[in-house]
């Protein structure tokens, strides 16, 4: 047995192995549909801080607002 014919069948034997191997990559829609549950909470709170001078114009003139 010579080198040159053991050399050949190393890259034979390679060669198929690799094309053997081809990968893949499949996309597939889900059989259920995709459920998110978000449970969120809002919580505000807001403050309004009035001068006097504007406070009193606005408890004198109630039919401005």
């Amino acid at each position: 047995m010579n080198w040159k014919s053991v050399k050949y069948a190393f890259i034979l034997c390679s060669a198929s192995n690799l094309l053997g191997c081809s990968p893949s990559v499949k996309f597939e829609a889900p059989d259920k549909p995709i459920e998110i549950n978000m449970n969120i909470k809002i919580d505000h709170e807001i403050r309004i801080k009035v001068e006097k001078d504007v406070d009193e114009l606005i408890s004198n003139k109630k039919s401005l607002f």
